[in-house]
């Protein structure tokens, strides 16, 4: 009995050490990742990721895509609208580029997204008061299939700087017609 729990204790530890062995260096790989979609992003977006937060919500006909600042500064916000606008142009007109250049050739879901025929995907950007944002809406599976691929991408590629938002019905403002009572 004595041996066999040695064993057990003895597998634990190298099991515990390897952990922490790993994770450092795991964590390296996921830093330095970061790092370089944040510095080409820098050359992509005019304002400072650091000072924003990307929210991606998931819906059932596509989903919301958010940049807000994370402390109220009008200049990062004009910077956002900006961006957000001429993207939505961009995205509306097939032209996915953008996204291409932050994330690479190979980003899920663009490939997919870049299929839409007109009129298959509807991409409308409105201000938010500390930003902007970006509704996308199709009645074709793939095409949720595919933003919905591309929101996790981002979420991944961004790190801290953007997270997955669970629950659209706390963010009143994602449907136009409530849009005048949130405002």
């Amino acid at each position: 009995m004595r041996r066999r729990s040695a064993n057990v204790i003895a597998a634990s530890t190298a099991v515990l050490l390897g952990a922490t062995v790993l994770s450092p260096l795991a964590i390296a790989e996921v830093t330095v990742h970061e790092r370089d979609v944040a510095q080409r992003g820098a050359r992509v977006m005019p304002f400072t990721l650091a000072a924003t937060t990307h929210i991606f919500t998931k819906m059932a006909d596509g989903g919301v895509q958010q940049v807000v600042t994370k402390h109220h500064d009008p200049k990062q916000a004009a910077l956002i609208r900006e961006h957000l606008a001429v993207i939505a142009r961009q995205f509306s007109a097939g032209d996915f580029e953008a996204p291409e250049q932050i994330h690479g050739k190979d980003m899920p879901g663009l490939a997919a997204l870049r299929t839409a025929q007109p009129g298959e995907l509807k991409i409308d950007y409105r201000d938010l008061p500390d930003g902007g944002e970006i509704v996308y809406r199709t009645d074709e599976p793939r095409l949720v299939a595919a933003l919905h691929a591309w929101f996790d991408a981002q979420v991944s590629d961004h790190g801290h700087d953007a997270m997955m938002e669970r629950d659209p019905g706390m963010m009143m403002h994602h449907h136009p017609t409530d849009a005048a009572t949130t405002e």
